[in-house]
């Protein structure tokens, strides 16, 4: 079971969508240091953990390579008491050459057993051998994945100041289109057309009335001419034209 554990935590870190995680977070730079936490505790507990198997594994090839040198130990036991009982049974000392027979005998037992161990324990070892390696593997993959978050986390937080940047420009750009200069500068100009066609009316209504003027001065001195000629008629003369002048 705790074998399966690390296999399944590795696993589902392994296959962690680092991208997804980021879209989905409300503050980018508080989820990236949570996640470099977490990852950073789950790699301290898989090291911990994989130290423990491969320790479990040392132990097991410990006894392994134990078991086969017992085996060959009580193999060597067996073959010298046989040859012992040999000799004294060719020198007629069947007792001793009995006794010897059944040392060899209870050698051999010793012998098998400690190779059942060894034939028992072969494929544990393989085994865990195999569990140790994925591990390995699974656990280097973590820490490239660490490295990725954490190159990960300064692209993002690079990005968001540069959003941030960009938002505080478009903020800026939307106050000078509320208050725009232009518009300002148009109103302006318009004013200043109509002071101008004011002024060019008083100018052109001032002209009209100096006409005006000189136009009943020509008439006064008609006028005038008119009481002239009049006096004179009155006075008995005979009035004179221009013409006749």
């Amino acid at each position: 079971m705790a074998k399966q554990s690390i296999f399944g935590r590795i696993s589902t870190l392994m296959k962690a969508n680092i991208n997804a995680i980021l879209d989905q977070a409300e503050d980018p730079e508080k989820m990236l240091d949570q996640l470099v936490r977490d990852y950073t505790n789950n790699i301290a507990d898989a090291e911990a953990a994989i130290a423990e198997t491969i320790g479990n594994l040392r132990l097991l090839e410990r006894d392994h390579a134990e078991d086969k040198q017992a085996a060959a130990e009580w193999g060597n036991k067996a073959l010298a008491a046989s040859r012992k009982a040999d000799e004294l049974r060719a020198s007629g000392d069947t007792v001793d050459a009995d006794k010897f027979d059944a040392l060899a005998k209870v050698a051999l037992q010793r012998q098998i057993s400690a190779e059942n161990e060894v034939k028992a324990t072969a494929p544990q070892l393989e085994a865990q051998n195999e569990v140790v390696e994925k591990l390995k593997a699974g656990l280097n993959g973590m820490k490239v994945k660490l490295e990725q978050l954490r190159g990960k986390r300064s692209e993002l937080l690079a990005r968001q100041k540069t959003a941030e940047a960009q938002t505080r420009v478009v903020d800026a750009v939307k106050s000078i289109d509320v208050l725009d200069p232009t518009s300002e500068l148009g109103r302006f100009e318009e004013k200043v057309r109509r002071v101008e066609a004011r002024a060019a009316g008083q100018q052109e209504l001032a002209a009209s009335s100096l006409d005006a003027q000189f136009e009943s001065l020509e008439d006064l001195g008609e006028l005038t001419e008119v009481e002239a000629r009049l006096a004179q008629l009155k006075s008995g003369g005979q009035p004179q034209g221009q013409l006749g002048q």
